[in-house]
């Protein structure tokens, strides 16, 4: 359960530090931003991989580009469920997964002690 509430607070961060850097992504309050968290790993969790297996030839064809575009339309299906959590436009979107993506792995790679091989 605190593995699950780490994994939540860090993708906070990451939308937080999105919200920062891009001027069309927009929370209302602190709460929306942590509900925000959550609905974005809900969709990451039960609609992405959904999404990936039916677009599949299209990352094929692209050599993974196109899972940008599929991890930005999971932004913007987060944000069109929060109310509060607002993501304008497209390449808002794209540039917010990006940063949103960076700053998990960043701070987890900081968090997660190094497994010895």
């Amino acid at each position: 359960m605190a593995r699950l509430i780490i994994r939540v607070l860090i993708t906070a961060i990451g939308l937080y530090v999105a919200t920062l850097l891009i001027d069309d992504i927009r929370v209302d309050s602190d709460g929306t931003l942590i509900w925000a968290a959550i609905a974005l790993g809900l969709v990451n969790a039960l609609v992405r991989p959904l999404v990936i297996l039916l677009t599949l030839p299209a990352t094929v064809l692209t050599l993974g580009v196109f899972l940008l575009v599929v991890n930005a339309a999971m932004l913007h299906l987060a944000a069109w469920l929060v109310s509060g959590f607002h993501v304008q436009g497209f390449f808002s979107a794209l540039f917010g997964a990006i940063i949103v993506s960076l700053v998990t792995w960043a701070t987890e790679s900081l968090i997660k002690p190094k497994e010895r091989a």
